[in-house]
């Protein structure tokens, strides 16, 4: 097996379409809705999600990486500087713990045939690298920690043990849920920075 990650520019952008909306709903989130607010998607697409998505991938930090196995689109990390995650930016839910501008992972999707075989950490580990490669000084995520399996409605905020797994720390709790369950928040500084 093997790994490639890449940030979702315009030309790689039906790849990671085929992971996260592969019949290309326009009523599905696009990885937009916990993002940004309606009126800014509005302004990117003009109520055409897909193309508000297709503006993001072209902003000096496009939204994420794609992840691929084989060659094959797998899997989906968004990632951004939480200065530009706007819903996480002004949420008071899940407000900044300190003043490190930290980049923010706020969705990890692995494509349907791909799971169990690493894609999601992989993702982790290639956003945290996008992260660095932009001058990022730690990386953060709002995962839960549930008590058996995830429920999978909500599997795309990631497990606790999934981030433990790629080296961040528990820094935090929110007010926060997701499947009734509190969301923490995870740190990975960056080395080097």
């Amino acid at each position: 097996m093997t790994f490639e990650s890449h940030p979702v520019t315009p030309d790689r952008f039906d790849d990671f379409a085929l992971v996260i909306n592969r019949n290309r709903r326009s009523t599905h989130c696009w990885c937009l809705s916990h993002r940004l607010p309606a009126r800014e998607i509005e302004e990117l697409g003009g109520g055409d999600r897909e193309l508000a998505a297709r503006r993001l991938c072209e902003r000096e930090h496009p939204p994420g990486i794609v992840t691929y196995l084989d060659g094959e689109p797998a899997g989906w990390c968004s990632i951004g500087p939480r200065s530009e995650i706007t819903l996480l930016n002004r949420s008071k839910k899940m407000p900044a713990i300190d003043d490190v501008p930290v980049w923010s992972i706020i969705c990890i999707v692995v494509r349907p045939g791909f799971r169990k075989k690493g894609v999601a950490h992989e993702a982790i580990e290639a956003a945290v690298r996008y992260a660095a490669a932009n001058g990022a000084p730690a990386v953060e995520a709002h995962p839960v920690d549930p008590p058996g399996r995830m429920d999978q409605t909500m599997a795309f905020v990631g497990t606790r043990a999934m981030f433990e797994r790629a080296g961040f720390s528990v820094v935090g709790t929110t007010d926060a849920v997701a499947s009734r369950l509190p969301r923490l928040v995870m740190r990975r500084t960056i080395e080097g920075t």
